[in-house]
């Protein structure tokens, strides 16, 4: 049997943490930020973990 494939849109949105959680980056902020207040410029440039709901079909597409 062929060696199962990573998907490679995930692999390269998102990174494993050291307890095996999975970090994102924040959706809003590649364009129109002229409109967009500094705070909320500042929090969308942060990374977030994945929340539990998704963390599974995340790790799947990983193959974790």
């Amino acid at each position: 049997m062929p060696k199962m494939k990573t998907n490679s849109s995930a692999k390269k949105r998102f990174k494993l943490t050291g307890t095996g959680k999975v970090k994102r980056k924040k959706a809003f902020k590649r364009h129109i930020l002229t409109k967009k207040e500094h705070d909320r410029k500042k929090q969308l440039g942060k990374t977030v973990i994945v929340s539990s709901s998704d963390m599974k079909r995340v790790k799947k597409m990983l193959l974790i």
